[in-house]
């Protein structure tokens, strides 16, 4: 009964912080904007599943020029037929994204194909669950090297490109975490707090140095229904969960639409907006509703699961899609529990 009073005291902090924030960008894209992606070139990081796949995939059916980086090299191979039947042109550069070789070998890869890079998305990202002392150092080394050092050597070297050409765009993504922590994600929220004033800080250097045409937008989404859940690092003793969990296909359209109408934050659907809004407002309240919450979600209730370090040192096979079918596992999994527990 309490973590269902939690839940609704949540969900109405959330709603009353939505109906303070923006709008939802758009599913469909206006005319001058799916002319403006025709032969744009894109850069995106994380592009062998979830967000990144997804935005490769839209970017493609409006004639866009996709780089597709991962570490999964047979992976990007699919997703760059699916690109060129889709109307895309594709790019595959086998990445990790925390080794700046890579990241600069990515870079001269795709100015050597296209001549300039239009815009370069910061999308690849790992996380770990588990009570801080719980998860092993080198798992959370690991996690910064992505999240963090990822997003910097990449708008490092996107930076100084744009500065030559004088214009570009840098999308870093980001997470409602980066505004609101979560308890038993802490090296994640922290990665994601980063990641906000990182952007930020160059947002302030942009300006100072009138580089109007260069541009940072820090996107925040909601947590949503992709992979990222199969290859997280996991040491709660539960499967990955997550409430309300939303359609990875919204984050995607926002993405997209960001990289058209740059702004210096874009926060996700009417839940992130809500969460972002509520915690700016009521700090405290906000964190000890999305702690309780999420401590019910992933410790209480979630099925039994045994340690692992998911897909942080080595990336799996599995996993490749844009959807990650948790909702579904997750509908599963509360029916076994109602059926085994009679509520």
């Amino acid at each position: 009964m309490i973590r269902r009073q939690t839940f609704a005291a949540g969900l109405a902090v959330v709603m009353l912080g939505a109906s303070l924030g923006g709008c939802a960008a758009p599913s469909q894209l206006m005319q001058s904007e799916r002319q403006w992606l025709v032969g744009r070139t894109y850069v995106v990081t994380g592009a062998s599943s979830g967000f990144g796949r997804g935005v490769a995939l839209k970017l493609a059916s409006h004639g866009s020029n996709v780089i597709l980086a991962a570490r999964r090299t047979e992976t990007l191979k699919e997703v760059a037929a699916e690109v060129r039947a889709a109307g895309g042109t594709p790019l595959v550069v086998t990445t990790d994204v925390s080794r700046p070789a890579d990241i600069d070998r990515l870079a001269k890869a795709a100015v050597e194909r296209f001549g300039r890079i239009d815009v370069w998305i910061n999308n690849a990202g790992v996380g770990a669950i588990g009570r801080f002392e719980d998860v092993p150092l080198r798992d959370y080394d690991r996690v910064i090297d992505v999240n963090l050092k990822g997003v910097v050597y990449g708008s490092h070297t996107a930076m100084r490109l744009f500065r030559q050409q004088g214009y570009g765009t840098i999308v870093n993504i980001s997470s409602v975490e980066g505004e609101v922590p979560l308890a038993y994600q802490a090296i994640y929220s922290a990665s994601k707090h980063a990641v906000n004033g990182l952007g930020a800080a160059l947002n302030q250097e942009l300006r100072l140095n009138n580089q109007q045409n260069v541009k940072v937008v820090t996107v925040m989404p909601w947590a949503a229904d992709t992979p990222f859940f199969q290859h997280v690092a996991n040491y709660s003793g539960g499967t990955p969960r997550m409430i309300l969990l939303d359609d990875p296909q919204t984050v995607v359209d926002t993405i997209v639409w960001a990289s058209i109408h740059p702004t210096k934050e874009v926060a996700v659907g009417w839940k992130a907006q809500g969460a972002v809004a509520a915690h700016r407002l009521f700090p405290d309240l906000t964190e000890h509703i999305a702690g309780d919450v999420y401590h019910g979600v992933q410790i209480e209730t979630a099925p039994p699961a045994s340690p692992t370090s998911g897909t942080l040192h080595e990336p799996m096979r599995a996993g490749t899609t844009v959807d990650g079918g948790v909702r579904e596992r997750m509908r599963r999994e509360d029916q076994q529990r109602r059926e085994q527990f009679g509520s």
